[in-house]
């Protein structure tokens, strides 16, 4: 095990190393920009994984949270003029408040409803910026966010250096005490109910840790974009988050991260396809989820260590 574990964070060490360094190597200023956006999906990818990876309650509604960090960094830019710096705990704060509002009544419900509720939330949260559009800016959003870092090369290590915090974090609760109770409830949550184990309260701590990391990638991605609008709590954002989870490895957290990365640069690279773009990226994702059910990279990663016990 301790083995495993040298190799695990041997190889950590040489994806951190390959994407700090692969900016400077291309030197290009557009390439960053992506680079910037692929680590802020493997945020939201890898902190939904966190929740819905572990205790097999999926939420379809992970927009929600990321949403309203992103707008929070807007009001506050926009509104009340404050240091953006600022933003990125107050987007914290907010998800989180999110997450404790939807979470108490919808995590009591059986089956897939709590997916159904939380797919509501975020699609009432976007009709709602449209209905008060003199407030939220409607269609259009909010504008004039100041950036956090003025270099893009530095923002994107800043938001890099986020991404190693929160999959340290992640993966140290995930195989603690605290991941070990989260699997048991996937496995049979009636059983651990009779074990007396609160299962509602670890469902609802595992969503406020899932929102808070959600919100400061929502507060991250808009100080990238110096906007935000009703799109990012859309489904389609949930359903995309979803799906580079699925690929990377549902239940691992670093390898959701890394699909992440993986299907954004994918989907810059396809832009040689032009209109035949989006036929290729769907046979993609449909080759890889059909012969790979388990997903790519973690499953993938799994057996390379194996070699070396």
């Amino acid at each position: 095990m301790k083995q495993l574990s040298i190799v695990d964070l041997s190889g950590a060490i040489v994806v951190v190393a390959l994407l700090a360094l692969a900016p400077v190597l291309l030197n290009s200023n557009y390439f960053t920009g992506v680079l910037t956006v692929c680590v802020i999906y493997a945020i939201w990818a890898a902190s939904w994984d966190f929740m819905s990876g572990l205790t097999g309650r999926e939420n379809f509604g992970h927009s929600l949270f990321i949403g309203a960090g992103a707008y929070t960094a807007g009001f506050l830019a926009t509104v009340w003029y404050a240091n953006p710096w600022y933003s990125l705990p107050t987007a914290v704060v907010v998800a989180v408040a999110f997450s404790l509002i939807v979470g108490f009544p919808t995590l009591r419900l059986r089956g897939p409803y709590f997916a159904l509720a939380m797919l509501s939330a975020s699609a009432i949260m976007q009709r709602l910026c449209l209905i008060f559009w003199e407030y939220s800016g409607g269609e259009e959003g909010l504008y004039g966010l100041d950036p956090l870092i003025q270099s893009p090369l530095h923002y994107y290590w800043f938001v890099l250096a986020i991404l190693v915090a929160a999959v340290a974090i992640l993966t140290a609760l995930a195989q603690s005490h605290w991941g070990l109770l989260l699997r048991a409830i996937r496995g049979d949550e009636a059983t651990c109910q009779a074990a007396g184990i609160n299962v509602t309260f670890y469902k609802i701590a595992s969503l406020t840790i899932s929102a808070a990391f959600a919100g400061l990638g929502g507060a991250l991605y808009a100080h990238y974009q110096l906007q935000v609008s009703p799109p990012l709590f859309s489904v389609v954002v949930s359903i995309t988050v979803i799906i580079m989870v699925y690929v990377g490895g549902i239940g691992s957290i670093y390898g959701p991260a890394l699909g992440a990365i993986m299907l954004t640069l994918l989907t810059e690279l396809l832009r040689t396809f032009g209109e035949y773009r989006l036929w290729v990226y769907t046979l993609t994702l449909m080759l890889i989820l059909f012969f790979l059910p388990n997903g790519l990279i973690a499953p993938l990663w799994r057996r390379l260590t194996e070699r070396f016990r």
